[in-house]
């Protein structure tokens, strides 16, 4: 099943939170796609290049549905329709911190070398040490994980982050399309969408 505006169980909201909301129902599942209006830009600034995606299902049957994160994917339609599929949140934050405990590693070496870069360098730590646990706590606490839906859990929502380090992906294009595909037992839901949807398009969020 393709989410395509205006058909039957598709929906699209542009949110006061700077999010696009993208909305598909089958009889029994709803499955809402949010993701930033900036979300392009942020790829680019976190830690480890990869953009994020919040996804939340809604389970309305009698029986159960079981929802796996290993088997979601996201296409690169304009980069050699690229593959990646989400990133295990453990195995991510085990990367992180390998990443963070050898930039330190190389820090100190080059404060034995250079003692008067020591603050300097010091500071920049910092600054990633705190970028880290930041991200560290946020992939612990909100990221998706596989779970059993029936109608005494019908609900459940997480963050899945895919990479965008290939080969094959460069600068991003004034609109980017992507596909985001969810496979279940019997089915796909695709998620076909565009950053942003509009050319131009800026999506202000709302003061609080």
């Amino acid at each position: 099943m393709r989410w395509a505006e205006g058909e039957k169980g598709c929906t699209f909201e542009r949110g006061d939170d700077g999010k696009y909301r993208y909305g598909l129902w089958t009889d029994d599942l709803g499955v809402t796609l949010a993701i930033d209006s900036q979300e392009l830009q942020k790829a680019k600034r976190r830690l480890e290049p990869m953009m994020g995606i919040l996804l939340t299902f809604r389970y309305r049957g009698t029986s159960s549905v079981y929802v796996k994160t290993n088997t979601i994917s996201l296409e690169f339609v304009k980069h050699e329709r690229v593959v990646h599929a989400a990133l295990d949140p453990d195995a991510l934050a085990a990367h992180l911190q390998a990443g963070a405990d050898s930039l330190e590693d190389q820090a100190q070496r080059e404060s034995r070398k250079h003692p008067e870069k020591l603050a300097e360098k010091e500071t920049g730590l910092q600054a990633y040490q705190k970028d880290l646990t930041d991200m560290l706590d946020f992939l612990s606490a909100r990221s998706l994980r596989a779970e059993a839906l029936d109608p005494a859990t019908p609900e459940t929502n997480g963050w899945l982050f895919f990479s965008t380090r290939s080969k094959w992906i460069g600068d991003w294009k004034a609109q980017e399309d992507f596909v985001l595909r969810i496979p279940f037992e019997n089915y796909v839901l695709e998620f076909p969408f565009t950053l942003p949807p509009s050319e131009g398009e800026l999506l202000l969020r709302k003061r609080e």
